[in-house]
């Protein structure tokens, strides 16, 4: 029988990182494990770029992931946050490829769009829909970490989508229409459900 293929997601942040692992087989996804690197309370930002590191080299000896996905950073207004958080994500994908991983990003609009249907839900949409797919009934503390299980699971539906077209060999799905509601979401993604 295969072994499940572990998939690590990153929430890159210069205050707070967050970090999921889900494990995927043919038929189910499931929670590994998620939660945050704390990065505040270290004024230097060099010294949060070597904790990033050392976090990331640490999950990846401990989970050994097959795959590593990364939110992109979304365009901010100040420069200088822009430039630290993709320093932080830089540094996380240098992390994956020293371990021989290529990092693969998604913007945040395709992360909520591949999990809710919808590329505008809220964090709080997208955790619920985590919380359903995955059978997670705890609540979470840091929307970063359910964030990092969402690039997870985004990397997991763009892989199956890519491995389906490829082997049936058919064109790309024709887009479905926007409704904009859950039922409608479900109702197009029975497989999603549990």
């Amino acid at each position: 029988m295969k072994e499940n293929k572990i998939i690590l997601g990153i929430d890159p942040g210069t205050l707070i990182m967050g970090y999921g692992l889900i494990s995927v087989n043919k038929s189910s996804v499931s929670l590994i494990e998620m939660g945050v690197l704390h990065l505040s309370k270290h004024k230097d930002h060099s010294e949060r770029l070597r904790l990033i590191f050392k976090k990331m080299e640490s999950l990846i000896a401990l989970h050994r992931p097959a795959e590593v996905a990364i939110e992109a950073p979304f365009f901010g207004k100040n420069v200088q946050s822009m430039l630290k958080l993709g320093r932080a994500q830089g540094v996380a994908i240098a992390a994956a490829m020293m371990s021989g991983l290529q990092a693969v990003e998604y913007s945040p609009r395709k992360i909520k769009q591949s999990v809710t249907g919808r590329g505008s839900a809220t964090k709080e949409q997208v955790w619920m829909m985590l919380q359903h797919t995955l059978n997670i009934i705890d609540d979470v503390k840091y929307m970063d970490a359910t964030d990092a299980v969402a690039v997870a699971l985004c990397h997991h539906y763009q892989n199956r989508t890519a491995v389906q077209l490829e082997t049936t060999k058919i064109a790309a799905p024709a887009k479905k229409k926007k409704s904009g509601d859950w039922a409608s979401f479900v109702a197009q993604n029975p497989d999603r459900i549990k």
